[in-house]
């Protein structure tokens, strides 16, 4: 049986006809919408609705086409404005954080375990006076108003587990409806004080709480950037320091 989601022409045609239900969260791109030009014009020839004259599209006059033309335009856009209405009401839908929420060990239950279905959290556990926690709080600050529909929490370490080892923080745990996908634990996985918002943005994509529009890895750029500040270092010489005995 043919899959009813695959980007197919017979079902761009079954979902344009209201047999296949619209694909959720659909882009619609540049192709998608010559593909549904193409499409009304294939009914238009083909099916003969409405008295319209099935007359290959060669031996139509110019104001036969133009007027084909004219009503493929107003259905083109009443289907996107369809699918954006569908697109922007399921964002609005699941956009209801947008921020970074506190929490204790008697709210993880609530707001971990029983997040809902199809929701990310991303929990934060910190220690006032740590700078790579207070930097890594700045950034889930601006991540979270990026990604309104992924829920962002932290807690002080030791509330939310007791005697969480300092060693460990930052730490950031991934659950998905409940169940834990990923964690950072420790400077090491943040890479230390330089981590910038881009990188930790990254590591949340690559566990899947966001869809990140970066395209190109950050993380690889700061490999590029430690090897050469490792080869100016190997290959410099203090001016001061002399093997001359004299």
């Amino acid at each position: 049986m043919q899959n009813p989601d695959e980007d197919t022409e017979w079902n761009d045609v079954l979902r344009a006809k209201g047999i296949l239900p619209p694909k959720k969260e659909l882009e619609v791109d540049e192709d998608t919408v010559v593909q549904l030009v193409e499409n009304v014009v294939k009914e238009r020839i083909d099916g003969g609705e409405d008295g319209i004259s099935t007359k290959p599209i060669e031996d139509m006059t110019l104001d036969e086409l133009e007027e084909m033309e004219d009503e493929a335009d107003e259905r083109i856009l009443l289907e996107y404005r369809q699918q954006r209405m569908a697109e922007l009401m399921a964002i609005q839908k699941k956009a209801k954080y947008g921020s970074v929420r506190e929490i204790s060990a008697i709210d993880y239950v609530d707001e971990v375990n029983k997040a809902g279905d199809g929701v990310w959290v991303v929990l934060h556990l910190y220690k006032s006076g740590i700078p790579l926690c207070s930097l890594i709080n700045q950034h889930l600050y601006q991540l979270a108003v990026k990604y309104p529909t992924t829920k962002f929490l932290n807690s002080i370490s030791t509330t939310c587990i007791p005697n969480y080892p300092d060693k460990n923080l930052p730490t950031i745990f991934v659950y998905f409806e409940g169940d834990l996908k990923g964690q950072l634990v420790g400077p090491f996985e943040f890479g230390g004080m330089s981590v910038t918002l881009e990188e930790l943005e990254w590591k949340l994509s690559d566990i899947g709480a966001v869809k990140t529009d970066i395209e190109e890895n950050p993380w690889k750029k700061r490999e590029i950037r430690d090897i050469m500040s490792i080869s100016i270092r190997d290959n410099y010489h203090d001016p001061d320091d002399s093997d001359d005995d004299d």
